[in-house]
């Protein structure tokens, strides 16, 4: 008692001048730690701080060497509802990536519990062609795929973006396979000695132990399809109602060069989506990039 009862008096006997010096030493260690990442920070917030600041600019001030709004103009971000129907893009990116997300994970998720728990012939040899499909330029495969979707007459719709991610995503399979390795075996055996099957020990057991995993491979894949430009370019480019936002954006651009307030603020507008759910699956997905690679 008499030791707790002195140590405020310490601390209160401790000159302003080096408790002012304690401080400062704390913080210039805590800079000199994470000088870097700071630095990486701010780099990658300029981008985003140029975007809004321009969008809420007027448009004679936008784009030049005036980099802070002399006057600010929030109701842009309204505006731009009304020179494009953003909801209408808006609701087509979310179907695309939605359903591709989903494609991705219930065709991945088969494949890479046969590839990390399973032990069959010509295992290794899927694998590696896997890992040679996520080395393969997607432009190579491009007239092949769209002669196929012509000759079926879906071209100008979304089905040719989203169907393929219902059977094969080699990146998917990759990430969720090297999530797998790192969950014990043990598991998966006692389950089946309770008389579980192969789809009922992967459906209990590995697929709520192996959410993290899960979680960034959804993540890759949602960011992924939501920044998507070529494939919709591509496939929807002749049909403006099945226009996602990243071809809306581009055209909007197009459509109102002179008004880059405008064109920034829908980007804002665009990337807000992405943002807000990388922050609510922030820890999930860390923790999914952590342990992915790390066998068990």
């Amino acid at each position: 008692m008499t030791a707790l009862a002195e140590a405020p008096q310490k601390a209160a006997g401790v000159p302003p001048r080096a408790r002012f010096k304690r401080t400062w030493d704390k913080r210039l260690s805590f800079i000199a730690t994470h000088a870097i990442g700071i630095a990486l920070g701010v780099i990658f917030m300029l981008p985003l701080l140029f975007v809004f600041l321009t969008a809420v600019m007027k448009s004679d001030q936008a784009m030049t060497a005036s980099l802070w709004p002399t006057e600010w103009h929030f109701e842009n971000f309204v505006k731009v509802f009304q020179k494009a129907p953003l909801l209408e893009y808006f609701g087509n990116s979310l179907l695309y990536s939605a359903l591709a997300t989903v494609g991705a994970l219930l065709s991945a998720i088969p494949a890479a519990y046969a590839l990390a728990k399973l032990k069959w012939r010509g295992q290794n040899l899927f694998f590696m062609l896997t890992v040679a499909a996520m080395l393969l330029p997607p432009q190579v495969t491009v007239v092949p795929l769209y002669d196929l979707w012509v000759r079926m007459g879906l071209t100008g719709t979304l089905v040719p973006l989203i169907v393929p991610y219902f059977f094969f995503d080699a990146f998917s399979i990759f990430l969720l396979r090297q999530f797998f390795l790192t969950i014990p075996k043990d598991y998966l055996e006692a389950a089946k000695i309770d008389g579980c099957t192969e789809f009922q020990a992967m459906y209990r057991v590995l697929i709520p132990m192996a959410k993290p995993g899960i979680a960034a491979t959804a993540m890759f894949c949602f960011l992924f399809t939501w920044n998507d430009y070529f494939g919709p370019l591509l496939y929807t480019g002749e049909n403006q109602d099945n226009w996602p936002l990243s071809l809306a954006i581009a055209s909007f651009r197009g459509m109102h060069h002179v008004e880059w307030n405008m064109t920034m603020a829908a980007t804002a507008l665009i990337m807000a989506p992405v943002i807000v759910l990388f922050i609510f699956a922030q820890k999930s997905f860390v923790k999914g990039i952590t342990f992915t690679g790390v066998k068990g």
